[in-house]
C-alpha cells in the first residue's frame, strides 16, 4: 500500500463510500477540494479513458488541455500503478454497456 495510508485518510475514503448520489458528491467535494483539484482529478479520469482508448497524447492534449508530462503520468499509472484506473475504468465500462444496451 501506498504511503499515504493512515487512519485519516482511511476516514476519508470511508466518508466518500457513504456518498449516495452524484449530488452528495458534489456538495461533499465542493467544500473538500478547490474547484482547480476537482477539475484536475476529472482531467485525469478523462485522460485515462482516452490512453485505454489509444488516442494519441496529442490528441488528449489538444482535447482536454492537459500537458504532455501530466499524460505521461497517467499511462505510467494506469499501466504500472496500483490499478486503481483500470479497476474503474472497468467499473465505467460494464456500467455504460448496463445502462446502453446493444
Amino acid at each position: 500500500m501506498r504511503n499515504f495510508k493512515s487512519e485519516s485518510v482511511d476516514r476519508l475514503f470511508h466518508a466518500i463510500l457513504l456518498l449516495e448520489n452524484e449530488e452528495e458528491c458534489y456538495r461533499f467535494f465542493d467544500d473538500l477540494c478547490t474547484i482547480k483539484e476537482i477539475q484536475d482529478m476529472a482531467q485525469r479520469l478523462s485522460t485515462a479513458e482516452m490512453i485505454d482508448k489509444g488516442v494519441s497524447y496529442q490528441k488528449i492534449s489538444d482535447k482536454t488541455g492537459v500537458s504532455t508530462a501530466t499524460i505521461s503520468r497517467v499511462s505510467r499509472c494506469l499501466n504500472y500503478g496500483a490499478g486503481g484506473y483500470q479497476e474503474m475504468l472497468k467499473k465505467l465500462r460494464a456500467e455504460q454497456t448496463n445502462t446502453n444496451p446493444v
